[in-house]
């Protein structure tokens, strides 16, 4: 069935992650995606060591459902067929490098000429336009200088990334975002998105206390929210438990599961701003009773009760779990030929089901796009 996104094209310039990602956001809702590649193909086709067939395990996680086309973009052949392209296409979203993207024309303000209503979407570290722009920009660049790092892990540890590639996969959404939003409003521009904007906007209350009160937002031990008790990870008898109790009615059923019926009325436990005042007390108590038992019988236990509780699993046993399953969220690629598997996407539609095609090989549909394109 068609997808809401469907009549729509969008050209794709983009390697590794942050612009595949966006544009495989628009593709599992029924977009077009016409992949520009080099003739060497986007750098994410070798990244990975692993490969099933002929498909790069990380360029497939990011390129299903899109179109792949060769062309030299700094030749005159190769302008000519992007402007013919550009002339019968919605959107053009790239992540190159700032003097890349004005070199090679994938500007508003270059594009325009052949459609006025063309949506340019440049994803970058800093920005098209600034004293930083062509400066380099990786995710792992990105978290160290919003404070992402400097927020994540253990006090008594080095700063340390997020787990997975947080600031392209935000980029993305992001990118996706503008992009739908300059379509709806039915005219061409120029979307700017800074994958540094992105990350410090991400940072929201963190930032704005930061602001306005002059909080030095630090790491807490054991992944603590900063003004929430508990509301962390705990050691337990066998694995690591989850707890997040914010209203004070669940406190007092943790407190009564838990065996400590007295905490209800301790003046250091009663209420959430009493427990983040007394904090090492009331976590140093907590640890101990939970200490009593595994992460997955309290979890058991807590659960039923409303209380938020969770043991800290693996990424395996995520794929591989009942909630998963649930969701439909773990898609064979294409007709299951070639046993690639992925992660779904994350938008379901009444009435649509996203079909889960194949990564391209590359230059692919060269025929296809680039045929039609030329009549």
């Amino acid at each position: 069935m068609s997808g809401p996104l469907s009549g729509i094209r969008i050209i794709e310039v983009g390697h590794m992650l942050a612009g595949p990602y966006c544009g495989l956001l628009l593709a599992d809702m029924g977009a077009e995606v016409i992949k520009i590649e080099p003739s060497e193909g986007d750098i994410a086709r070798t990244v990975s060591p692993h490969f099933i067939g002929p498909h790069n395990a990380y360029f497939a996680s990011l390129n299903r459902n899109k179109k792949s086309v060769v062309i030299d973009l700094a030749s005159g052949a190769g302008r000519t067929q992007l402007e013919k392209l550009v002339g019968r296409s919605h959107a053009l979203i790239t992540n190159l490098r700032p003097s890349a993207i004005k070199k090679l024309g994938l500007t508003y303000s270059n594009l325009r000429r052949w459609n006025e209503r063309i949506v340019c979407v440049a994803l970058t570290g800093y920005g098209l336009e600034g004293p930083y722009a062509d400066s380099p920009a990786y995710d792992y660049v990105i978290q160290a200088l919003t404070g992402v790092m400097a927020l994540t892990g253990d006090p008594s540890a080095p700063p340390t990334k997020a787990g997975y590639s947080a600031v392209d996969n935000s980029a993305g959404l992001v990118a996706a975002m503008g992009l739908l939003a300059k379509i709806v409003e039915g005219k061409g521009g120029q979307v700017d998105v800074a994958m540094y904007d992105v990350m410090l906007s991400q940072l929201n209350y963190l930032a704005g206390a930061a602001l306005n009160t002059g909080e030095a937002v630090e790491r807490l031990a054991n992944s603590s929210h900063p003004y929430v008790v508990p509301a962390q990870i705990f050691p337990t008898a066998q694995g690591w438990l989850t707890l997040f109790i914010t209203h004070d009615k669940f406190w007092r059923k943790f407190c009564r599961e838990a065996g400590r019926p007295q905490w209800i009325d301790d003046p250091q436990f009663v209420t959430m701003a009493s427990r983040r005042q007394n904090r090492e007390a009331v976590l140093a108590a907590i640890g101990e009773v939970l200490m009593t038992a595994p992460a997955a019988e309290w979890v058991r236990r807590l659960a039923p009760l409303g209380v938020v509780a969770a043991e800290v699993g693996t990424l395996k046993e995520a794929l591989e779990s009942d909630l998963t399953r649930s969701r439909v969220l773990v898609v064979t690629l294409g007709d299951g030929s070639q046993a690639l598997r992925a992660v779904a996407s994350p938008l379901k539609f009444d009435g649509y089901t996203p079909r889960y095609g194949l990564p391209p090989l590359l230059d692919e549909h060269r025929d296809e796009v680039l045929g039609k394109e030329h009549g």
